[in-house]
């Protein structure tokens, strides 16, 4: 098979599930251990490699979380956005809805004006600086329970800022049932903000079904159990909701064995639309590159069938039609260019 990493490399492309803190870089993630040196979190770069090797989830949110403490003030929370976005343009990400966990931050002392204040320069700086636009989802951390939900939902209803365009729901899955976020996921919804709940990763089929019903979910976070209900995989298809699929980090997590064990092509074969996703790429050793570079070959694809699949990732996400047209018209170019050479 053609080696397609470096058409990949220089492809537009678009992101939908990638979390904030987990996207901080080794070297970001060093700079803000050094800055709070009462933290755990190794401050040697070479040093973190080990300590993002992960024995199961509930390991991963445990260093998850001790990297979500690094972020202090809003002057961190400023570095580690536009930073995010200085590594998405480096891979040609045009467009990118970054997972973001206010609540974590809050808590933790952080003024909540302050921190949308410093999103949000970071994503104008992005868009101005790098040509990156980003879009924020912010979403309910599942294990921090109600309380936590409720603080999601106010800020993102009554802050709302600019750049927010969806509300979602991370976290374990297993001990932490969708139907009980309703009340949280109506209110956005009537604040015009789209349902993007995790479900279906560490659990089976049941949780993807309750995120449909009872979030009304218009994308799916991972979705990696929905193969085992073809009437499931019948549903998303015919309604065209989108799963977020992230290969390397259900391997990480323990969520699927291997990755030849991926049921990415159970999913694509049942008409799904897929998207290729990093989830959190440094905690997990790649990139969106990388990820594409694996579901090429998982599913046999050549340039077209990878320019399509970045094309399914514009069409399920919340960009603007102008918006989504001149990316997907970019990838077109790209691809034809390509090929012409």
């Amino acid at each position: 098979m053609t080696d397609l990493h470096p058409f990949i490399a220089g492809l537009p492309k678009a992101e939908l599930h990638v979390h904030h803190v987990g996207s901080a870089s080794p070297r970001i993630v060093s700079e803000l251990a050094a800055r709070h040196p009462d933290s755990k979190v190794p401050t040697d770069p070479a040093a973190l490699a080990e300590y993002f090797t992960f024995t199961d989830f509930a390991h991963f949110i445990e260093v998850y979380l001790s990297v979500v403490d690094l972020v202090r003030t809003p002057e961190d929370v400023r570095l580690l956005t536009f930073e995010v976005a200085r590594d998405m343009a480096r891979q040609n990400i045009r467009y990118a809805e970054l997972t973001i966990t206010p609540f974590s931050s809050t808590r933790r002392g952080i003024p909540e004006q302050g921190f949308m204040e410093a999103i949000e320069d970071a994503r104008k700086a992005a868009e101005a600086e790098l040509g990156v636009v980003l879009r924020w989802c912010f979403d309910i951390p599942g294990e921090a329970g109600l309380d936590a939900a409720e603080e999601t939902a106010r800020l993102a209803v009554d802050l709302h800022p600019d750049g927010l365009v969806s509300f979602g729901l991370g976290g374990p899955e297993i001990g932490v049932p969708r139907p009980q976020f309703k009340p949280y996921f109506d209110r956005a919804i009537a604040a015009g903000l789209h349902s993007v709940p995790h479900a279906g990763e560490t659990t089976g089929p049941g949780t993807v079904w309750d995120a449909l019903h009872d979030l009304r979910a218009e994308r799916i976070g991972h979705g990696t159990s929905a193969p085992q209900d073809p009437e499931l995989l019948a549903h998303l298809a015919e309604r065209r909701i989108a799963l977020e699929v992230c290969p390397t980090s259900n391997i990480a997590t323990r969520a699927v064995a291997t990755l030849d064990e991926h049921p990415i092509r159970e999913m694509v074969e049942a008409g799904v639309l897929v998207t290729i996703n990093s989830d959190d790429p440094p905690m997990f050793g790649t990139d969106l590159n990388s990820e594409y570079a694996v579901a090429a070959r998982l599913l046999g694809l050549d340039e077209r069938g990878v320019a399509a699949l970045a094309k399914n990732a514009v069409e399920a996400s919340f960009l603007d039609s102008a918006g989504k047209s001149r990316i997907a018209s970019e990838i077109d170019v790209y691809t034809e260019q390509w090929l012409a050479k």
